[in-house]
């Protein structure tokens, strides 16, 4: 017997109607969790350009990432069955930041590890440099009066026609004008420029210190490194990475390519840690997974800094890996192991 038309249509639209809610819990409902897994191990010398740099590398100098990605409830099941995955809270991740005041920092933190490993490397080069201001960056809004009209990630180019290009030219700029003024600003977000009237608001640098004329926000002075010698510029190529983690491997690329030789020795070099101006090369979090994306592109030798060496270690003889990790804590002495090492056959 034929079930009625009314009611077969009334099954197709329940059938429908529950893969409808399936699907938008297991792929679009939001989770309050974060899963981290092993990233990518790529190539430093395609992301860096040396003026008349020394092209002789046969090997290579890589960076390791870790994936971060904000679960779904199909990515929390799938993370279940992989051993590599991490799942933590948004909370501990982001603290009081939003997601993309989070973001705007993690490109902060890389434009400013660019800068740091440019001067590191021209230190241990012995090029002599000079280190400026280049840009200001909106990092977060503090105050809601303006939140309409900035973002995170805005690079500010001019207040009311002034160019200003730090923090203490910005202030100067403000401090003739009055609370509740207002002032038109140039800014520059993603590569279009646009012109936005803000509200100066009273703002403090710290809770007992006097008030004065600012935006509500927070800025990031971005840096620009200047060789006071001719034909060593650097510069780099958009990475679409975040964070500082991959200054010593920039430095090292940025050296081999600034003095004769090749430093890689034909090897496959992977990576990870911060810099500073000194070379000192700082703790980094996800070694873990860095590990794990080194090993699967082959890398034969692995610089993990001092601090993070234990938890490197544990997770290489997790994997059995013939890979040899490498403690640093400077530049000099990661550039002394390269020096020292047999040429590869």
């Amino acid at each position: 017997m034929k079930q009625p038309k009314s009611r077969m249509g009334l099954r197709i639209a329940a059938y429908l109607f529950t893969i409808i809610i399936i699907t938008y819990v297991g792929v679009f409902m939001n989770t309050p969790y974060i899963v981290y897994q092993p990233g990518s191990a790529s190539e430093v010398a395609p992301m860096v350009k040396v003026e008349n740099a020394d092209d002789s590398e046969q090997g290579t100098f890589m960076m390791t990432t870790v994936s971060a990605s904000y679960a779904n409830v199909a990515l929390l099941v799938a993370s279940y069955f992989n051993k590599y995955a991490e799942v933590v809270t948004k909370e501990s991740r982001l603290g009081d930041k939003t997601e993309e005041e989070y973001a705007a920092t993690q490109v902060y933190y890389m434009d400013s590890s660019q800068s740091l490993a440019v001067q590191a490397a021209y230190t241990a080069a012995g090029i002599p440099y000079e280190d400026v201001v280049d840009y200001m960056y909106v990092i977060s809004l503090t105050d809601p009066a303006n939140q309409d009209k900035l973002q995170p990630g805005d690079r500010i180019e001019s207040v009311d026609g002034t160019a200003v290009t730090d923090p203490d030219s910005l202030s100067k700029l403000l401090a003739a004008s009055q609370i509740g003024d207002k002032a038109t600003v140039t800014l520059l977000r993603a590569g279009k420029e646009l012109k936005e009237q803000l509200t100066l608001i009273e703002v403090k640098d710290s809770a007992d210190a006097a008030g004065r004329p600012g935006f509500g926000i927070t800025i990031g002075a971005l840096q620009k490194v200047e060789p006071q010698r001719e034909g060593v510029d650097v510069s780099f190529a958009s990475t679409n990475v975040g964070g500082p983690s991959a200054g010593l491997m920039f430095s090292m690329e940025i050296y081999n390519q600034l003095v004769p030789g090749d430093l890689t020795k034909g090897y496959r070099v992977a990576g990870t840690g911060t810099i500073n101006a000194a070379g000192e090369v700082g703790a980094i979090g996800g070694v873990k997974h860095k590990i794990v994306a080194a090993e699967r592109e082959e890398a034969e030798i692995f610089f993990v800094p001092i601090k993070n060496y234990a938890e490197a270690k544990a997770r290489a003889d997790q994997i059995g890996t013939s890979m040899k990790l490498v403690p640093v804590s400077s530049m000099n002495e990661a550039l002394k192991y390269m020096e020292e090492l047999p040429a590869k056959k």
